[in-house]
């Protein structure tokens, strides 16, 4: 992610993620998929020591989570790929040192100039959201017990955090690189919107609580990877090879980060069943912001919904993909059969859990249905050089 999806955070880039919208029913499809009141029109969300008291007291789920470094030395930081192993930006762009540069361009330029205007909206959104990293990484750092206290810790959670950083730190270079020989977009209108973005910042529920933070971070990697891979698969059918590879080496990477967040999840599911329970019905219930929600361009008060709507006609990611998301959770982490050491809570959100794929489906059939009896709305991007694309 980063957006899609952080970070280590809590829903759909970077993220870093996009929450899908349709026609007349985008209100309900905000509710659905975590789009916040501030998102809405309200005032934005406020942690307050009251909202802490909803799951395990942050200080104890600290000390909880403090007690895995061993455990992430062992299971998360292999995870990571050695710096010298690592693939960088250069690998997949134009070499600017090379005499066939200029040829290169254009070859790339002819590639990028068959992508979709929709499909260059959802591209631009993804990496906004992935240029905010450094907001993502002071999160992580809020986080009770899994960060990095000094800067240079040698404590295996921010050890953890730093080269999950250093990864991701890589996804916005490449697609921001990409965006600019394509030729395809306005780029300063690109650099405002992420100028904006990192000063707006983004907000949290419960900012210091190590549980929805891991939970979020496997949702925001899992989405990410989910919306690098339909882009991919949309760049290769447009004749575009090298988005695609771009795009598809991106999604790999999510996809290693989620399984870091995925297993440190489960391994607090297996130490404090309850406490996980309810930090994951609270990040389900839509109580956390995604991490690109307050970009803006300085034009557009809606930019970000706009951009949500776009990714979801366009399949880069949809709600029939957060469905999948949180049917794939709710699987993985066992929820259905926790059954020794919940509360009365925990079993009210167990339950809660354990039907909220299902009612999703149900949700998303009803939005299509109602979608398909509306006329499509138009929306200019001052991304594309204020073309107009449609939203639903």
């Amino acid at each position: 992610m980063a957006s899609s999806g952080f970070v280590v955070a809590a829903t759909v880039p970077a993220a870093k993620l996009c929450c899908p919208n349709h026609g007349g029913s985008r209100a309900r499809h905000r509710k659905l998929l975590g789009l916040s009141a501030h998102a809405r029109g309200r005032a934005p969300p406020v942690w307050t020591a009251a909202a802490a008291s909803v799951t395990t007291a942050p200080r104890e789920q600290a000390e909880i989570a403090r007690s895995l470094n061993a455990w992430v030395e062992e299971h998360m930081l292999p995870l990571l790929t050695p710096v010298d192993a690592a693939w960088q930006p250069h690998d997949f762009l134009p070499c600017s040192g090379d005499a066939a540069f200029a040829e290169e361009v254009a070859e790339l330029r002819a590639g990028a100039a068959g992508m979709p205007d929709e499909v260059m909206v959802c591209l631009v959104g993804n990496m906004v959201t992935e240029e905010a990293l450094p907001t993502y990484q002071s999160m992580g750092n809020r986080s009770g017990g899994v960060g990095d206290d000094t800067g240079v810790s040698t404590l295996p959670w921010a050890r953890w955090l730093r080269g999950w950083t250093a990864e991701e730190n890589r996804h916005g270079d490449l697609l921001n690189r990409y965006l600019y020989l394509s030729g395809r977009v306005d780029m300063r209108q690109v650099e405002i919107t992420v100028h904006h973005l990192l000063r707006n910042g983004m907000e949290m529920l419960m900012p210091v609580s190590p549980y929805h933070n891991l939970i979020y971070g496997a949702f925001q990697e899992r989405a990410t990877f989910v919306s690098h891979g339909h882009t991919a698969r949309l760049a290769g059918q447009h004749g575009d090879r090298t988005l695609a590879k771009i795009c598809g080496v991106i999604a790999a990477d999510e996809r290693r980060h989620e399984a870091g967040y995925t297993m440190a999840s489960a391994r607090l599911f297996e130490l404090d069943p309850d406490g996980m329970v309810r930090a994951l019905a609270d990040v389900m219930r839509g109580k956390v912001t995604m991490p690109g929600q307050l970009m803006s361009d300085g034009r557009d008060g809606s930019l970000f919904a706009r951009f949500s709507a776009v990714a979801q006609r366009a399949g880069v990611y949809t709600a029939s993909d957060y469905g999948d998301l949180v049917e794939h959770f709710v699987r993985r982490w066992r929820v259905g059969e926790l059954a020794a050491g919940l509360s009365g809570e925990g079993r009210r959100a167990q339950e809660y859990l354990c039907g909220l794929a299902p009612k999703i489906r149900r949700m998303e059939e009803l939005a299509q249905r109602r979608a398909a009896r509306s006329e499509p709305a138009m929306a200019r991007f001052s991304w594309i050089f204020d073309r107009p694309v449609m939203l639903g």
